[in-house]
């Protein structure tokens, strides 16, 4: 079983495991274990209040975690990373939700406190690597030279693969990565630990947004307190515009009605616009500086190109082939497409077709035909 980039399985190197309670952790140190690894087991506390509950309403994986890693005898260790989770993560969400873009905390997570603070825990413990439960592989890179460091590529399961939201992490930090599930599927997962007779704390299917109550209801008022502690007021009701003509998205329109916050849509959404017309209507894109939501049918949803912020580079460009393919959102199947890198870094991405919309705050990562992942972006404007 291939843990590092040339193949090789590691077996004296020390490494920590960051176990979040669910049983993709729970199977990665299991199987590092079993490949004779030193292995340590890091758990990392993100969630504000994470003592009696969770936002997803779970049980605290604490208890459950120990007695796994007492039946593996494999010390644990845990680490208080609220703060930094607060600064790097819930804080950004919030703003975003504020100027009416749709985050993606995952990728942020990812990159400043899994990838940045949990490992800076782990090499402080002596670990050389930190392991994770990501499904997610490490391939030898492009170019043979001996400083070319082996990079982030797709999983082998398309279905369960999360390089997308590993594409922010830079080269740097992937090179103390390890991702034991790489070439297997969450259902060789969950057969290995139940066949070791583990119990997995948290069984639930992780929800993509774990420190938010799961519950529109609730949702709401948690951005709001969120805003208020970081003295914030977001922009209230606007007008809601009609395109009905391809011109129309970024020219004259007609108001229909008001919408409430444009915090609460996002491009490409149809249901809770609460608007009655003629035909189902979609969310095109949201004007900021006129606080104005356009909607319009669906022969008018689509977009053709993107622009990101300063980009995650983790392959030369100079390496990239004339094609790449774009995701621009984690569910949605990679598409053809053309990108470059301007003088500030920032992906200029032209699909081959129209695709479904991305949305500003949301990841746009390039990958090669072997699933390499070329950059990743934070996507400023649709185009």
């Amino acid at each position: 079983m291939p843990f590092d980039a040339a193949g090789r399985q590691e077996k004296r190197a020390r490494v920590a495991v960051a176990v979040s309670g669910g049983v993709d952790s729970l199977c990665a140190l299991l199987l590092l274990r079993r490949a004779g690894y030193d292995v340590l087991a890091l758990h990392g506390l993100f969630l504000p209040e994470q003592s009696a509950s969770r936002p997803d309403g779970a049980a605290d994986p604490l208890p459950g975690l120990e007695a796994a890693c007492r039946t593996l005898d494999i010390p644990l260790h845990t680490v208080d990373l609220r703060a930094v989770f607060q600064r790097e993560v819930i804080d950004p969400f919030a703003r975003a939700y504020a100027e009416g873009r749709t985050p993606n905390p995952c990728a942020l997570c990812n990159r400043a406190v899994k990838f940045g603070a949990l490992l800076d825990a782990a090499l402080a413990l002596g670990a050389d690597k930190l392991a994770t439960g990501h499904y997610a592989r490490l391939l030898p890179p492009c170019r043979r030279d001996a400083d070319a460091l082996p990079v982030l590529a797709a999983a082998r399961d398309s279905v369960k693969d999360q390089s997308y939201f590993l594409s922010l992490v830079p080269a740097a930090r992937l090179q103390r990565a390890l991702f034991p599930l790489a070439d297997q599927d969450k259902a060789q997962s969950v057969a290995l630990v139940a066949g070791a007779g583990l119990r997995v704390p948290l069984p639930r299917e992780s929800q993509d947004i774990c420190f938010v109550p799961d519950d529109e209801v609730a949702y709401r008022p948690f951005l709001a307190a969120q805003w208020r502690a970081q003295g914030m007021e977001p922009p209230g009701a606007g007008p809601v515009l009609l395109a009905e003509r391809p011109e129309d998205g970024a020219g004259e329109t007609r108001e229909i009605g008001r919408h409430q916050g444009l915090w609460r849509y996002t491009e490409g959404q149809r249901k809770g616009l609460g608007i009655a017309h003629s035909e189902p209507l979609y969310v095109l894109r949201k004007d900021r500086v006129a606080n104005a939501l356009i909607v319009g049918p669906r022969s008018l949803l689509g977009m053709t190109a993107c622009v990101t912020g300063a980009a995650n580079i983790l392959v030369p460009p100079e390496d990239w082939p004339e094609q790449v393919s774009a995701r621009l959102r984690h569910r949605q199947r990679a598409a053809p497409a053309r990108a470059r890198l301007d003088a500030r870094d920032r992906l200029h991405i032209t699909l081959a077709a129209p695709q479904f919309p991305s949305a500003p705050g949301q990841v746009a990562a390039l990958y090669d035909a072997d699933g390499r992942v070329l950059a990743g972006g934070v996507v400023e404007r649709l185009e």
